[in-house]
């Protein structure tokens, strides 16, 4: 989505009619995943891409049609290992590609804000085109054409928008906007300032908490988003509070800080929670934080000792290891080595 915003506010500030056509659903392997986007406007320009093909020809030929009035259309391309390179697709895969008129409201508001949202929109049936939109906080606007299908679909869309994934389920197509993945960083350590780097580079959001002012302050840490000299309940509450999209790491070693910031964070709805320390120190996080009360469920959820096997020795690259684990757990993967991995390299489950 952000890759056409910036092209489409500007077409519809200069009154440009603009379609959209956007990738719903991937077999095999494909360039682009779902919620892929490219807009084109009347005067032929084009933003974005959905192959990085020739697909796109074949996707700007129905987009100018859809801006002169054909009806929203669904197409299919799929194509044969021995011919993929030929229309963009290399490694054989097939995609279905969604085109309409681009209609400004509140979906594109929230993406253009930063926000987080779900739009979900009927590719097949009695009304095609239709869309529910539906909100973090919940809330709802539109519909697909029956209250049933609505409060389906709003349950499906309340669970992908904060595992920021969007794709196809039977006829409906769910597309997910969300801000930058969040990280918080618990522990304004040397490491901490290389995994703020590391982090933005990622597109990610860190944020380093530390109660002790001396080492918590922004000039130790330019890249972060913001540093707060408090303690976890403290700081946390001043971020918002944990929600399912944030990841979070402690790197302090001192078992009465990281204690503090481990006991919020596994009670919490936190995505990931690591920490850093030898096996020894793990051992006995764990004997703690099980006479302070969490539940071996809860102990379960850490990821301890923090960060995937390198050979890390520089603080560079530990933070590199750390944050490799990471973005692994966002996506649902256990970080191993690709060459020794079977299967597809970018397959996308049907």
């Amino acid at each position: 989505m952000r890759e056409v915003l910036p092209q489409l506010n500007e077409w519809v500030a200069r009154g440009d009619r603009v379609a959209i056509a956007m990738v719903v659903d991937v077999r095999r392997s494909a360039p682009r995943p779902p919620g892929a986007k490219m807009a084109v406007n009347e005067h032929g320009e084009i933003a974005g891409a959905v192959s990085g093909g020739c697909v796109e020809g074949a996707v700007v030929e129905i987009a100018d049609a859809v801006i002169h009035g054909a009806e929203p259309q669904l197409t299919h391309f799929g194509i044969a290992d021995a011919e993929a390179w030929d229309v963009g697709l290399p490694c054989g895969g097939e995609i279905d590609v969604w085109v309409q008129a681009y209609e400004p409201g509140r979906f594109f508001e929230i993406a253009t804000e930063g926000g987080r949202a779900a739009e979900v929109t009927l590719l097949e049936g009695a009304r095609p085109g239709a869309k529910l939109l539906v909100e973090a906080d919940g809330a709802r606007s539109g519909s697909l054409g029956a209250p049933e299908l609505d409060d389906e679909a709003a349950q499906v869309a309340g669970e992908l928008l904060w595992a920021e994934t969007s794709e196809r389920r039977d006829s409906l197509f769910f597309d997910v906007v969300a801000p930058s993945p969040r990280l918080i960083i618990f522990g304004a350590v040397d490491v901490a300032s290389s995994l703020c780097r590391l982090a933005v580079a990622a597109a990610w959001r860190p944020y380093v908490i530390d109660p002790r002012a001396r080492f918590a302050t922004p000039d130790r840490f330019p890249d972060a988003e913001e540093v707060i000299a408090g303690w976890p309940e403290d700081a946390f509450s001043r971020l918002g509070g944990i929600d399912r999209a944030t990841s979070i790491v402690v790197l302090t070693h001192d078992p009465k800080l990281d204690d503090a910031a481990l006991q919020i964070a596994l009670r919490s709805e936190a995505r990931f929670v690591g920490a850093m320390g030898s096996r020894r120190a793990q051992a006995s996080r764990r004997e703690r934080l099980l006479a302070a009360g969490l539940s071996e469920e809860e102990l379960a959820r850490l990821s301890a000792s923090l960060g995937l096997d390198l050979g890390a020795v520089s603080g560079e690259e530990t933070a590199l290891s750390i944050l490799a684990e990471v973005v692994a757990a966002r996506h649902g993967h256990e970080g191993g080595r690709l060459a020794a991995a079977s299967g597809r390299i970018h397959e996308v489950p049907a």
